[in-house]
């Protein structure tokens, strides 16, 4: 695999840039957060983007881009958290249920579920050259 292809960290499903959109066209730009735990356990978290605090460890995993001219959804984990998870590519999804009560899904009678796929030996090769930048480093 050469440099060009670095292969995406974060991945959404059809399902979930759909809500990713219609929750956009209703609270403006948006940001997810893979909480580490907690009260909520694991799970995806959606935000207006500002009503978050992005802490300095914490990991950008990429974006999902959604239809023009929505804005992108930054996507962020954890730093704790993205060392286990670091060698699988994460898959956005969206399920039937009750979801967080923080979360902006969660009126809609579905929540974000988290995924993940393995990545091969050489994507693992590519992406330990190419790191996700932190909080800190964006200056955030």
């Amino acid at each position: 695999m050469s440099d060009q292809q670095v292969p995406d960290r974060v991945v959404a499903t059809d399902a979930a840039v759909q809500l990713l959109t219609k929750l956009s066209e209703l609270h403006g730009g948006l940001m997810i957060h893979q909480s580490g735990g907690c009260c909520d356990g694991s799970a995806p978290m959606c935000y207006p983007v500002g009503e978050f605090r992005v802490g300095q460890r914490d990991v950008l995993v990429g974006e999902i881009a959604l239809p023009e001219p929505i804005p992108d959804v930054r996507v962020w984990i954890n730093g704790d958290q993205f060392e286990l998870w670091k060698h699988t590519q994460l898959i956005l999804d969206v399920v039937k249920g009750r979801g967080a009560g923080f979360s902006l899904e969660a009126p809609e009678g579905v929540r974000f579920l988290s995924r993940a796929r393995a990545f091969r030996e050489e994507e693992n090769q590519t992406l330990a050259a190419h790191p996700p930048l932190t909080g800190a480093a964006l200056g955030v």
